[in-house]
């Protein structure tokens, strides 16, 4: 490539007779069903490459050509699904963990991450832009309704009036929070964002951000412990929120906001890159040890 990376292509030629689950793959994206594809890239039995492994998060169908590398190969890519990722994994020639000679190639079809920004403040239309153009759902919430009108958040996919402690639980109920759902309280309200923070705490989510001062952050603390959260429980959040670029109006602090959201989900630091001798391009944690490294391409 003109940057100097380098790029492998996989072609396959598809059928009905060699990747019969593809109509199921199609109809499971087009319902909203989260489903991935693993597809053998490299193998030393040429009759392996091409094959298909259609994973759910209950289960899995297809074969690669073993039980032992169905097996394993399926429990990775049900991870893989759980974050919305895409990934090259490493393998031994039956699915041996530690072994190599067999790469597949996991393709997560996802629905699309949310993100919940609850307070309907200026700060929170900003913060909505960002999420939106960083392809996330966006859903604005508040228990006021002269705030929380779609007139004032137009990016928003939904605007809802509902206290927010309320509106979260039900929506985990509901099985509508996963793993990739980011969180933004920016009610400087205890009343809301206490009973708020302590449902999203105890939830496995990407992210939890609250907005305030370091004074209103201690003191949200103590009301915290107060109410039972342990300290791994509290060591989730992340307040104040953001990372610290200098910010000082709504856009800037949305930007600072989103900044943080996207180094803790690829484990970046915040620094200058050119004060830095390190990957531009950082691995995700989740299955690490099993993944290829990537190519630095040098790109920005």
């Amino acid at each position: 490539l003109t940057c100097g990376g380098i790029l492998d292509v996989f072609v396959e030629a598809v059928s009905q007779e060699s990747f019969p689950e593809l109509q199921g793959v199609v109809d499971d994206v087009d319902a909203g069903v989260p489903v991935a594809v693993v597809t053998v890239i490299e193998h030393p039995d040429p009759a392996w490459l091409g094959r298909h492994l259609v994973v759910h998060a209950d289960g899995f169908s297809g074969s690669l050509g073993s039980d032992r590398a169905d097996h394993a190969v399926s429990d990775d890519a049900q991870g893989l699904l759980a974050a919305g990722r895409n990934s090259t994994l490493m393998y031994g020639p039956d699915g041996e963990r530690r072994g190599d000679g067999m790469r597949v190639f996991v393709v997560s079809f996802a629905p699309q991450p949310r993100m919940l920004v609850f307070g309907a403040i200026d700060f929170a239309a900003a913060v909505a832009r960002q999420g939106s153009f960083l392809g996330y759902r966006v859903t604005v919430c508040d228990a006021r309704a002269v705030f929380a009108t779609k007139a004032r958040f137009p990016v928003a996919d939904e605007v809802v009036v509902e206290w927010p402690h309320r509106y979260l639980q039900a929506q985990i109920d509901a099985g509508q929070i996963d793993p990739r759902t980011v969180i933004c309280v920016l009610t400087h309200d205890p009343k809301f964002d206490v009973p708020l923070l302590e449902v999203a705490l105890r939830h496995d989510v990407a992210y939890v951000g609250a907005m305030g001062s370091r004074r209103t952050h201690e003191d949200r603390l103590d009301r915290l412990r107060e109410a039972g959260l342990a300290k791994e429980e509290l060591a989730r959040l992340s307040s104040p929120i953001g990372l610290d670029l200098g910010s000082r109006t709504p856009e800037e602090t949305a930007v600072s906001i989103a900044a943080e959201i996207i180094s803790l989900q690829w484990g970046g630091k915040g620094g200058r890159l050119s004060e830095m001798d390190v990957r531009i391009h950082h691995e995700p944690l989740t299955d690490a040890a099993r993944e290829e490294p990537a190519v630095d391409s040098g790109a920005p």
